[in-house]
């Protein structure tokens, strides 16, 4: 993994989202299966048509270890882009993580495999493998655009996608936050009175 995607990783989404003015956070039904996940990777983007998978497949196949792949299902929540069996192959061919504005299957399976999947739920019905569909293209996925090699951070409060041609500045700008944000609480922890004067200020009350 290079050296920038591993500081990201080590960052919270929120931190990275609050460095983009809240803009390029895929839309908040897409969540972890599992709190602990917290993943960072470059995209290997998928488009696939309602109900088929087949494209999702290809990508496993295209993936360096450590991409993530996200996939641009149109939000569809009736068939499943992966069950217990793709999400296996994804893990024994070390892809990051799977980022999908749809829905897997198989919950218990993939939760046993420990393998980061961020989906809006879950289904029963699989998909189909028409033979249709394209990877590495733009797409758009929980209403944000994403181009191969952008960078996915995905934790317990969401994912966020930051372009890869603005990493080293939104790392920057992250770590910042964060340390602003430690001289704040070290501020007013455990102090009313510092509180209710930020308060006051907050609220155009001072």
């Amino acid at each position: 993994m290079d050296t920038l995607i591993q500081q990201f990783r080590d960052l919270p989404t929120t931190a990275i989202s609050d460095a983009m003015e809240g803009l390029n956070n895929l839309e908040s039904v897409i969540k972890p299966l599992k709190e602990e996940y917290h993943v960072a990777g470059r995209a290997l983007t998928v488009q696939v048509p309602v109900g088929d998978n087949s494209a999702v497949l290809k990508a496993i196949g295209e993936a360096r270890p450590g991409d993530i792949i996200v996939v641009d299902s149109k939000g569809d929540t009736y068939r499943a882009i992966a069950g217990d069996f793709v999400v296996g192959m994804m893990q024994t061919m070390e892809i990051g993580a799977l980022v999908v504005d749809g829905v897997i299957r198989d919950l218990k399976a993939i939760k046993d495999l420990n393998f980061p999947v961020f989906s809006k739920g879950t289904t029963v019905a699989s998909s189909g493998k028409v033979g249709v569909g394209e990877t590495n293209i733009p797409i758009s996925c929980g209403g944000v655009t994403v181009f191969p090699g952008d960078i996915i951070i995905g934790d317990v409060d969401g994912v966020v996608v930051v372009p890869q041609a603005m990493g080293d500045e939104i790392l920057m700008k992250a770590k910042d936050k964060i340390l602003k944000d430690v001289k704040r609480e070290e501020k007013y922890a455990g102090k009313p009175e510092e509180i209710k004067k930020y308060i006051a200020m907050m609220t155009n009350k001072a």
